[in-house]
């Protein structure tokens, strides 16, 4: 456990706080949150985070308590795991999930935790992590498929200093840099990360300037609790007290040949709070699709999704974590007993999304979205350029459809995550040796529905130099379903066509694929889930989406839309081919899923070329709570 030195241990009084001031400090606030944004992209090196974004920032209160940020990282888990002094000056670091409490969940996410002292006290935290695109380990990227324990996964950085009363630890740094493969890019992204959280640090001691430590802290006590009394009422007003409701959603497979694998969770009111437990979940995997999940987290995104559908111009922050009580049994997927492999936990955490919103809009299903998160796909792509001998390594995320929702259709190739954006392709093509061949909508692959689910993307990348990828990907083998009566989304499928002609199908999960000069890989991401009956979906919209290639003309007749020789919507058989489809499909269910899995898997090799995943085999029990 962390101890603090503070040169002036007097507590700060609590004061009243007109709204004005609480307005204008909430804002402040917020723009320090953005400015640490604008700080790294402008100062890292790697494309996944100086163009996509994979960093997550935080701002938190004297007892590290979260008042704005976007991941909701744990500090009071980082500092409980870390064994040394706190003073002003010092920059802490870690990329160990099990040494953090899964502050971090992988050991690609480099944290940095800072403390913000004035006048010898320290009045908050600053902290963000961002994804290094290479931390050592047995592949490149470090994200390797067939880990079976973090040891596999890269260098692990315990809790440290890495600057000690403002001086660097450069003998540390040196043998971190050393593990990796692409030490300027580590070296650069760790910097800006550094940056940002000091930007972050002199937005506070201004503050307190400005309004006093006592206005600021009392300031950021009031916006905690306006949290805490907004989701007690939520809470009272949507969660039912006399009921529990469950989900259950899969990971396809664990990249080794095994799965699915099961993800199931309870909601129930106590009292005043929520429970959500995760009893239920399988054992975790041997393979790395484990994701270490922390509780607060989980809160988080919990808080997200009732507070942002219910307001979503408030600053949502810690406030509310009293009223919400996650449980989550020891030794199943989402708490595997260290070392646990780690690196492929971005399917889990893409599907606690899906499960979430599966979970929270049973109730009301006016509120409901169907699957579209599903996933984080990523591609790894590096070698040496044969001219030069230059090591080159790409790590890129890329995006699916997002779900059909209660207000509109979901956005086609689209990141859920607030900030993550594409990389343009102009940039791929001048720093990496390949050229996009092709980077268009997936027609159909979307959910049909009363809104219709976002499509997929086909991105064909051609190799210009002999390497090696690795694909990660999931939602091959189950599919992104549909609510209130919106149809399932399309899965994902990878494939190569080779320069000499022939076609190789990937699996959703694999590494050390060699590539040659001229070889095409096709990445098609999965679709999101429609959301209300798409005979109900208005047929000159459904003709315009076939005009515009984002629905087939065999796809219109998924929406009960039969068109005229030149495009038109043909009314009368539309009529009548709606009447009859939605008597033979009868009432509409709240959730479609698509076939069960024991269906699936005996048409697995033929609808996707792969042979289907065998049921996974445990090395533990989870004990039921």
């Amino acid at each position: 456990m962390a101890t603090l030195v503070e040169t002036n241990t007097t507590p700060l009084a609590a004061v009243d706080v007109d709204l004005v001031t609480v307005d204008i400090i909430e804002n402040a606030l917020r723009n320090a949150r953005y400015e640490m944004d604008a700080v790294l992209f402008r100062t890292a090196m790697s494309p996944g985070i100086r163009e996509q974004h994979d960093e997550f920032p935080l701002i938190a209160d004297p007892d590290g308590k979260m008042v704005v940020g976007q991941f909701g990282l744990s500090i009071p888990d980082f500092l409980a795991g870390f064994d040394g002094t706190v003073e002003e000056g010092d920059v802490l670091m870690t990329s160990d999930p099990y040494a953090c409490g899964a502050a971090i969940s992988h050991a690609n996410d480099w944290l940095v935790v800072m403390p913000i002292f004035h006048s010898g006290r320290i009045v908050g935290w600053s902290a963000m992590f961002g994804h290094m695109t290479d931390v050592g380990g047995k592949v490149p990227g470090s994200l390797p498929t067939d880990a079976t324990s973090i040891f596999e996964e890269g260098v692990l950085i315990p809790p440290f200093k890495l600057y000690k009363k403002g001086e660097l630890n450069d003998d540390m740094l040196r043998l971190i840099l050393n593990q990796v493969r692409m030490k300027d890019w580590n070296r650069s992204d760790l910097n800006a990360i550094v940056a940002a959280c000091r930007t972050a640090g002199r937005r506070i001691v201004e503050l307190c300037d400005r309004f006093g430590p006592e206005t600021y802290v009392s300031t950021l006590n009031a916006l905690l609790q306006r949290n805490f009394l907004a989701m007690k009422q939520l809470i009272a007003t949507t969660i039912p007290a006399d009921e529990t409701l469950t989900f259950t959603d899969y990971i396809c497979d664990d990249g080794m040949g095994f799965g699915p694998y099961k993800i199931h969770c309870s909601m129930y009111r106590e009292g005043d709070g929520v429970v959500l437990d995760f009893t239920g979940t399988d054992p975790q995997s041997p393979g790395s699709i484990n994701y270490y999940l922390n509780e607060n987290l989980y809160k988080m995104f919990f808080g997200i999704y009732m507070i942002m559908v219910f307001d979503p111009q408030i600053l949502w922050n810690d406030g509310y974590y009293p009223l919400v009580d996650v449980r989550i049994p020891q030794g199943t997927l989402l708490k595997p007993d260290y070392p646990a492999a780690l690196s492929c936990r971005t399917h889990g955490l893409g599907r606690i999304f899906d499960i979430l919103g599966g979970l929270l809009g049973q109730r009301q299903p006016e509120f409901l979205c169907a699957a579209g998160f599903s996933s984080s796909p990523h591609l790894m792509y590096s070698g040496n350029r044969t001219d030069t001998g230059e090591w080159f390594q790409l790590y890129q995320i890329g995006f699916g459809g997002i779900p059909g929702r209660p207000f509109g259709d979901g956005p086609d190739g689209h990141s859920l995550w607030p900030s993550f954006t594409n990389v343009p392709n102009e940039f791929l093509e001048a720093y990496f040796p390949l050229r996009i061949e092709r980077y268009e909508t997936v027609a159909d692959s979307g959910g049909p529905g009363f809104f219709r689910g976002g499509n997929g993307v086909d991105i064909a990348y051609r190799f210009l130099e002999p390497g090696t990828i690795s694909i990660h990907d999931d939602r091959w083998f189950t599919y992104p379903w549909g609510v209130n009566g919106g149809e399932p989304g399309m899965r994902s499928r990878k494939w190569l066509d080779r320069a000499d002609g022939s076609r190789e199908v990937l699996p959703s999960k694999c590494d050390n694929v060699k590539v040659l000069v001229g070889d095409v890989l096709h990445y098609v991401t999965w679709g999101g889930g429609g959301f209300g009956d798409p005979y109900t979906r208005d047929p000159a919209l459904v003709a315009l989406e076939v005009k515009r290639g984002l629905v087939t003309a065999e796809g219109a007749a998924r929406y009960g839309v039969v068109l005229t020789g030149d495009g038109g919507v043909d009314e009368a058989a539309t009529s009548a081919l709606r009447e009859r489809l939605s008597a033979e499909r009868g009432g509409t269910k709240v959730f479609e899923f698509g076939p069960a899995i024991d269906e699936l898997r005996e048409r697995c090799l033929e609808e996707t070329g792969l042979p289907a995943p065998q049921p996974p085999v445990f090395r533990r029990v989870v004990a039921p709570a």
